[in-house]
């Protein structure tokens, strides 16, 4: 158990290799309850969220989910979140944890300036559990166990949509997303209801998983992590997530996105592949014949690849895929290979 974003978390359970094939081959589970949940309705809802995230929440169906950047007006990224429409006026949004306080201001900052009586947040993070089921057996598994209102299974899902059911008694909502590069669901409920439904997934055949294996699959995925990344004093443009981010809106931070997408920028993210298992680590110098082009800011051993993988931010004349650059790995120089995110793909 370590400290993390204000909360205690658990590394491991019965070892990060372990865990990670769980969840590539069969199913694994995590508790991510130290996420944000936070209730955004008002009349003016969708269009406060259209003002402040990436991706357009007044032309999200009800019923389906949206990954985006809640950015600073230098186009900086304050944190990445996936949101739900519930209903006209309703959304749910996930912060990451560590984040949430720093969102909330974000916002009360925004609807006191411009949304004043029209839009209303309700934090009930600590009033609720979150629950994580991955894997290619995560809807089989799930319903056994979970039912929708309309009496469908969950498996009857589309990827990035969500619905709400009865899960052996207990109302359960469940959305088709999640960090890992695999199938799943991410599950909430009451918090007197999270251990019981926790249980129950374990003994139907779902494996713990801790964040060390969180961490190493969702970099295996190409996924960033907020701090790493990502950060207010990076761009959505630079970490290549173009595609989270509209072009048109007036949204907060618009100018400066649509001036990096049509100028460049000066860096950008990309996979590095390094042999062996002596994986970089954060903040390790990237280089190319001993000249600093670069900083890694995720590494870790692949299980899944059998080989060292990381991403980093190198100059834009550095990014071509088949580039061969090099690490420096507490003073021993290693040899790594510029190649496509994300580094694994389910099939």
């Amino acid at each position: 158990m370590v400290p993390f974003g204000g909360w205690d978390m658990p590394v491991q359970y019965s070892g990060i290799i372990n865990e990670v094939t769980a969840v590539r081959t069969e199913a694994g589970i995590f508790d991510v309850s130290h996420m944000g949940r936070l209730y955004i309705s008002g009349k003016q809802a969708g269009a406060f969220l259209d003002r402040i995230l990436t991706g357009s929440a007044t032309n999200l169906r009800i019923g389906r989910a949206r990954y985006c950047l809640i950015c600073n007006e230098a186009g900086g990224v304050i944190d990445d979140t996936i949101f739900y429409r519930l209903a006209d006026d309703e959304y749910l949004l996930i912060p990451n944890a560590g984040n949430r306080p720093a969102v909330l201001d974000w916002f009360h900052g925004w609807i006191d300036a411009e949304f004043a009586g029209q839009v209303t947040i309700e934090d009930r993070t600590f009033d609720s559990g979150l629950i994580a089921l991955q894997g290619p057996r995560a809807a089989t598994l799930l319903d056994t166990l979970f039912r929708l209102a309309d009496g469908s299974p969950p498996s009857s899902l589309r990827f990035f949509t969500w619905g709400q059911g009865d899960f052996q008694g207990r109302t359960v909502f469940a959305g088709r997303t999640g960090y890992t590069g695999e199938d799943g669901f991410e599950l909430s409920m009451p918090s007197q209801d999270a251990v019981p439904v926790w249980n129950a997934l374990v003994e139907a055949g779902a494996l713990p998983c801790g964040l060390g294996a969180r961490d190493v699959l969702r970099l295996e995925a190409g996924l960033p992590l907020h701090g790493h990344e990502i950060d207010p004093e990076t761009s959505p443009i630079e970490a290549g997530l173009d595609r989270f981010v509209r072009r048109e809106g007036g949204y907060i931070g618009q100018p400066v996105l649509s001036a990096h997408r049509s100028q460049g920028t000066e860096r950008k993210l990309v996979g590095l592949k390094l042999p062996g298992r002596s994986a970089p680590r954060a903040e390790y110098p990237i280089l190319s014949q001993d000249r600093q082009v670069g900083q890694v800011t995720s590494g870790s051993f692949s299980p899944t690849l059998d080989t060292s993988i990381a991403m980093g931010y190198v100059l834009a004349g550095y990014t071509e895929a088949g580039t061969v650059l090099q690490v420096d790995i507490r003073g021993r120089i290693a040899s790594a290979e510029v190649v496509p995110l994300p580094f694994y793909s389910r099939n």
